[in-house]
């Protein structure tokens, strides 16, 4: 999902994990004997990935394809030559298995929690050719170290069109209306930095950004967001959640690539400094 918080050249994207290769300056860990091929006892789904579990795990409770997912992993072309792994790197990863190549988002859905299982996975399913992935059918041994539910999306404003009666207005046309209260007086300053939980909608309802859907707040430096951003934060207490409606003009002003027009958003300031 992209976070589109930050502006101008400072725009961030976030959560983009494409399964890409990276170079490992530890050992290679040797390849599985049938490397070249899946045996005959694989599993081979409609799609054409073939999958067979090395290790049994636990529970019956399966990924869906929204979920997040913490892994160890390892990956070979069909000539033995290994290209990746967190295993070598020491460190196991998570990821959002809709992020992924479609063999990943497919396969580990079949899988549990404590479950190891190799996959064999077609070349339409992984790279498809891109410049600089691994080519062919790849092999790939997963262990599925836990799985992370993901939020339901958080419900369309009711009125997300335009700002209610009863919104606040400032002189640059911000928009805004508290709908939980926080607590104490002191408010952010342009120079302070912010954790908050937050939602964003265009005004037909699409919503584009979400820190609730990815699970984990949003930490970033006031005076480096988006002009309604950096006066609507200014007007909140800690623990308060506050929808803005911020006008074309103090958003992404026509940029490339961000939404355009008006948008909503919901806020929670967890804690600023």
């Amino acid at each position: 999902m992209k976070n589109y918080i930050y502006s101008g050249l400072t725009v961030l994207l976030l959560g983009f994990i494409a399964m890409t290769p990276t170079t490992l300056a530890q050992d290679s860990i040797p390849a599985p004997d049938d490397v070249a091929a899946p045996p005959a006892d694989a599993e081979v789904t409609e799609s054409g990935l073939a999958s067979k579990i090395l290790q049994e795990g636990s529970g019956d409770e399966h990924p869906a394809r929204i979920d997040i997912v913490k892994v160890h992993y390892t990956g070979w072309t069909t000539d033995g030559k290994m290209f990746d792994s967190s295993v070598a790197r020491g460190e196991p990863v998570g990821l959002p298995l809709d992020q992924v190549i479609a063999g990943w988002t497919e396969g580990l859905q079949l899988m549990v929690v404590g479950e190891t299982r190799r996959f064999w996975i077609p070349e339409a399913l992984a790279y498809q050719g891109r410049e600089g992935a691994p080519k062919g059918m790849l092999v790939f041994d997963v262990e599925l170290l836990a799985l992370q539910k993901k939020p339901a999306p958080p419900a369309v404003p009711e009125d997300v069109a335009a700002p209610p009666q009863d919104a606040e207005v400032t002189k640059s046309g911000l928009a805004s209306k508290v709908l939980q209260a926080g607590t104490g007086t002191d408010h952010p300053r342009r120079s302070s930095e912010v954790t908050v939980h937050y939602s964003g909608w265009t005004t037909d309802g699409q919503m584009f950004d979400s820190s609730v859907m990815r699970g984990q707040p949003a930490t970033f430096p006031l005076d480096r967001v988006i002009a309604g951003w950096t006066e609507g934060l200014q007007l909140m207490v800690l623990g308060e959640k506050r929808r803005f409606w911020i006008p074309e003009k103090l958003a992404y002003q026509g940029k490339d690539g961000a939404p355009k027009g008006m948008l909503v958003f919901d806020v929670e300031l967890l804690s600023f400094n």
